[in-house]
């Protein structure tokens, strides 16, 4: 259960914490305290708000508040009403600045072996692409866009995160001779494999390798610098892309 769910659980159902009553002026004690009540959360980052009693909770990417005694618990937005300027999407947008600097990784680093491989021209300009093949974004995409690309390799990576059907459809998928016809003649023409899916596949090491990305949407892209653009990208978009990053 995630720590949000185990506060909602004890704050929101009225269950009380037996910790003193004296205030907590260090944010490691209160680190401290919440690692002792949840041994198992993986705790990021306890912070100080500036300006008023309150500490933000960093964890699994998302952000809470408590107040220094830990009686209350805050999920929500925290608007500065002086300037009405909303600080937990500021702090969140920082913070997601900031992971997603720490996991970029240039794309040589990637675990391309796991990859569907589609070349188009020289293949000189590469580019890998997380995709659901049940996204309706993706399936535009492969449509529209990458056909009109010149001189790309494109390593698409099955990430089965839309829906229960997804996840048995790209191991069929990797199970079928031709790996890159059966992906097309299901993302393009509707056609499913006719296996079972019961081969070895990486579908599992990619999602686990996707959570450790953060990538939480399909279609996204990444490139050979590290920097990726979740969605869709049009045409002069991508192709402007793939020169620049090359």
């Amino acid at each position: 259960m995630s720590l949000r769910l185990i506060l909602r659980s004890i704050f929101l159902g009225s269950l009380l914490w037996t910790f003193s009553s004296s205030a907590l002026a260090d944010e490691q004690k209160i680190r401290d305290l919440i690692k002792q009540k949840f041994p198992n959360v993986e705790l990021e980052q306890v912070n100080k708000v500036k300006g008023i009693e309150l500490y933000e909770i960093v964890f699994d990417g998302d952000l809470v508040y408590v107040d220094s005694n830990l009686k209350y618990f805050i999920d929500g937005n925290l608007i500065d009403l002086s300037t009405m300027q909303n600080i937990t999407r500021a702090r969140k947008d920082f913070l997601e600045a900031k992971l997603m600097e720490k996991v970029a990784i240039p794309l040589e680093e990637f675990p391309l072996d796991w990859a569907l491989t589609k070349t188009h021209g020289d293949g000189s300009r590469k580019v890998a692409y997380f995709a659901d093949p049940n996204c309706g974004y993706c399936k535009k995409f492969e449509r529209g866009v990458l056909p009109k690309m010149e001189n790309v390799t494109v390593y698409i990576f099955p990430y089965p995160i839309i829906s229960e059907k997804s996840l048995p459809l790209a191991r069929s998928i990797w199970c079928s001779s031709n790996r890159e016809a059966a992906w097309d003649n299901y993302v393009l023409n509707g056609i499913s494999p006719k296996n079972k899916g019961e081969c070895d596949t990486p579908i599992e090491n990619i999602l686990a390798f996707g959570k450790k990305m953060r990538i939480r949407g399909t279609p996204t892209l990444f490139f050979p610098d590290g920097t990726r653009v979740p969605g869709m990208m049009g045409v002069s978009e991508l192709n402007q892309k793939l020169d620049d990053t090359q």
